[in-house]
């Protein structure tokens, strides 16, 4: 049996609801029914009554709800205890988008390994998705993200706490020789090379719904780059290659420096927290986050 089985019947039991609960383990609705009949072929019964507008959840599965929450924390306390055994050091795997690794990380591991001299980080980079399957997965006891302001809470549910380390924000720059079209109003001409954002990245997505000049496809003349990998954009920003947004923690020292140039008093910024989820029932993950989050 696939434990990521329990905690989709453990959603589902939250939300009651396919789409909702396919929302929360962020799948689609198709892949999320097909796990769930996947996890009655083990069964060997049915734990939905499928009618023809709703879908109602079994006594027994209701019923059984704390068994499930208390044996899904157990096997996930035992594989962390097996898996990152040491007799005197303790370890934590950290699921994390490549941006806040880069920005907020190091000062957080300076930090931390004051507090707690012993301790081991593993990270797992990847984008927003990635990351999230990875922490949903059980293969990282901790998962640190962006989020943008406006954007979709993410939520897993009272088995997970959350934390927030601090805030950040997006903002525009030019670097290299583009530095010097920059105009009168503090800004470039529309037609400038940009380095953007996916449309489906959580940049991307946070750029396009504030309508920022050269954040996304759908606001750009330009692109010459399209790269969800903001530690790249940096490089390509700072050679000249194009305008594009970094989070500020990320570029503060180039801007500090003359390297970068903003643009955010004439296009804006885009507000950002810095996000700390850890597994409740992982002792470590849970200590780390309590000391992190502000």
């Amino acid at each position: 049996m696939d434990l990521n089985w329990l905690d989709d019947v453990l959603v589902l039991l939250e939300e009651g609801n396919m789409t909702r609960a396919a929302e929360r383990r962020n799948i689609t609705q198709p892949a999320f029914s097909r796990r769930i009949r996947s996890f009655e072929d083990w069964l060997g019964k049915p734990i939905l009554d499928r009618l023809s507008n709703r879908i109602e959840v079994r006594e027994g599965l209701t019923s059984s709800e704390a068994e499930i929450r208390a044996l899904v924390a157990r096997i996930r306390e035992l594989r962390t205890n097996i898996a990152d055994y040491e007799a005197d050091l303790t370890s934590v795997t950290i699921a994390a988008q490549h941006a806040p690794i880069c920005s907020s990380f190091p000062d957080m591991a300076l930090r931390a390994r004051r507090k707690f001299p012993n301790l081991r980080i593993r990270l797992r980079a990847g984008n927003l998705d990635e990351c999230v399957s990875v922490f949903l997965r059980g293969d990282a006891s901790m998962f640190l993200c962006y989020e943008a302001e406006g954007a979709r809470r993410l939520d897993f549910g009272p088995g997970v706490l959350r934390g927030r380390w601090g805030g950040d924000y997006l903002v525009p720059v030019v670097g290299g020789a583009l530095r010097y079209a920059v105009n009168a109003n503090g800004t470039v001409p529309i037609d400038t090379p940009a380095v953007i954002y996916p449309e489906d990245s959580h940049f991307g997505q946070a750029l396009s719904r504030g309508g920022r000049l050269f954040g996304s496809p759908s606001y750009t003349e330009n692109p010459v780059c399209v790269t969800a990998f903001s530690s790249g954009t940096l490089q390509l920003i700072l050679n000249g290659i194009g305008v594009g947004w970094l989070p500020y923690s990320m570029a503060y020292r180039d801007i500090a420096s003359g390297n970068l140039t903003s643009l955010a008093n004439a296009l804006g910024q885009e507000a950002l927290s810095v996000l700390l989820f850890a597994d409740k029932a992982t002792t470590a993950a849970a200590a780390l986050l309590d000391f992190w989050k502000r």
